[in-house]
């Protein structure tokens, strides 16, 4: 028996990474817009159904999260709010509104590549997934392929933070604005 249960949690596990390097491909393309790179993917019976990626910026909204878009595409793929057999996939722990969300969708599992110290609503500032008080908990996997989700991110604000150092320093020279050729 335990011998089964090693395997099939190495099966889960090798899923789990398939599934998020697509989350990871999601959060490149927000990379791009030059957004902060928070992908998503939604999997049902072992598909795809859904893939968000953060675009808070480009839409100038504070509501277009990677997770909450990938609902949005779920529910309507399904016909259904309730996500009840989906497995939702995220580079960077879910913030409060997106944890709100997934509870209301009642999202089975959450699979969150890396945490979010600051502002992590899966465990790190609060946990609104396992809240008892809710009618709906979610089963929460952690630290799936994190080192590459925690280099996405700490890449794209390493760079952000150069970009404006230089723009400051072309100012202070008195150069006018800086273009972008």
């Amino acid at each position: 028996m335990r011998e089964e249960n090693t395997e099939s949690s190495r099966e889960l596990r090798k899923a789990d990474e398939k599934y998020m390097r697509e989350a990871i491909r999601q959060a490149k393309k927000a990379y791009r817009l030059e957004e902060t790179p928070i992908g998503c993917v939604i999997v049902c019976d072992g598909k795809i159904i859904a893939r968000g990626y953060n675009r808070r910026n480009t839409e100038k909204s504070p509501l277009a999260h990677a997770e909450l878009s990938a609902i949005k595409k779920a529910s309507k793929k399904t016909g259904d709010w309730r996500l009840e057999d989906c497995t939702l996939y995220v580079t960077l722990e879910p913030c409060q509104m997106c944890a709100g969300a997934i509870v209301q969708a009642r999202v089975a599992r959450v699979v969150v590549g890396c945490m979010n110290p600051k502002a992590g609503c899966a465990g790190s500032v609060l946990n609104l997934l396992n809240m008892q008080e809710f009618n709906h908990q979610v089963q929460l996997e952690t630290g799936v392929l994190e080192e590459e989700c925690s280099a996405l991110m700490t890449g794209f604000f390493r760079e952000l933070r150069d970009k404006r150092k230089r723009m400051k320093s072309i100012k202070k020279a008195g150069l006018g604005e800086p273009c972008d050729f």
